[in-house]
């Protein structure tokens, strides 16, 4: 999401609006149909896109390597005005099945978190501004702790994700974590183009894909061990301001234009950008990620059965774990669960 609202305000069009929640009545009829063109624009790009980009994404047939969820190392980016909205949805949901393998990177202090999550919550002392510098920072103390962690992948969620971490985990046993491996959704049907800085006069054009940090991503640690010289120890940050892109698009930037490794695009990750209604019921079991947002005022949620009303879970986050965790105590007793929802050790 991050580095596709850049592309936008670098091409002279403000789409900030479009994320902000806004009563019907501080919309005008001229300024909704401009921002419905937009939006349907970019969902008309992703259709179009999707045969061609996503069929790389498949999953391979053949396991390469057995994991655990507690190979994994989810980092979980959040903001401290978000911690009892959005991050409590997250701490009710899918991280209290995966808190061993999961931990929130934010940017205030929070003793009751503190209390909940011990040394799984990291304080990054990053601004809490939505900037390109803010995001860079946090992603440089998630990646910094990841290396330190010894785990074999590293997986970067926003605070409007859902992980299906069943899916996930079937998803990276397919590929071996010494290889390199960079693995998720782009949010554009074409590779970003930018301006790398090399000094002060000099400069050059440079293209390459990224993963949206939205929908999220993971990283195997041969192919993270390797970014280590343009991201360890605050390298990071150096290199975002190169390329004045924010902390997704740095990303592919190291990996695609520096390193020369690829993007196996997904179709299983989800971000708010997309019409999250065309992902069906039946769906919801395969998928690694999931998320909500709104446009307009409107919803752009999953489009999933249970027994709870859009009031009572306006996300649908909740339906969807009880469609996959129905023994979850807070779950109602009878729910439209469809395919087989037993996960035997997640």
């Amino acid at each position: 999401m991050r580095c596709w609202r850049s592309v936008f305000h670098l091409s002279g069009v403000d789409i900030d609006p479009l994320f902000r929640q806004q009563k019907p009545d501080q919309v005008g009829e001229k300024s909704q149909t401009a921002k419905g063109n937009v939006i349907s624009s970019y969902f008309n790009e992703l259709s179009r896109g999707k045969r061609s980009v996503y069929r790389t994404g498949e999953i391979p047939p053949t396991p390469v390597e057995e994991l655990r969820p507690t190979d994994l190392f989810i980092a979980v980016k959040t903001t401290q005005k978000y911690h009892n909205t959005r991050l409590k949805l997250l701490l009710d949901t899918w991280i209290s099945r995966n808190i061993q393998q999961t931990y929130i990177f934010t940017d205030g202090a929070d003793d009751v978190l503190r209390k909940r999550l011990g040394s799984h919550l990291i304080n990054t002392n990053c601004s809490a501004a939505h900037s390109r510098q803010a995001l860079s920072c946090k992603m440089a103390v998630e990646y910094d702790t990841f290396l330190s962690s010894g785990k074999k992948w590293f997986c970067h969620v926003d605070d409007d994700n859902y992980v299906n971490i069943w899916s996930l985990v079937k998803l990276l046993s397919n590929y071996n974590h010494f290889h390199d491996v960079y693995i998720g959704r782009p949010s554009l049907d074409r590779p970003i183009e930018a301006t790398e800085r090399l000094g002060d006069t000099n400069r050059r054009p440079v293209q390459f894909w990224f993963a949206t940090g939205g929908a999220g991503f993971c990283i195997s640690r041969g192919l993270a061990l390797k970014m280590s010289p343009w991201a360890s120890g605050g390298h990071f940050t150096v290199t975002a301001d190169r390329i004045r892109l924010p902390d997704d698009c740095t990303v592919g930037y190291i990996i695609e234009a520096l390193l020369g490794a690829r993007l196996i695009r997904s179709p299983l990750f989800h971000s708010h950008l997309e019409n999250l209604q065309l992902v069906s019921h039946a769906q919801i079991h395969n998928q690694v990620t999931l998320s909500y947002g709104t446009f307009e005022t409107k919803w752009n949620i999953i489009n999933v059965l249970g027994a709870f009303s859009l009031a009572e879970d306006p996300t649908r986050f909740r339906s969807v774990h009880c469609l996959l965790y129905p023994d979850t105590p807070w779950c109602p007793a009878r729910i439209l669960t469809g395919p087989e929802t037993k996960r035997e050790g997640y």
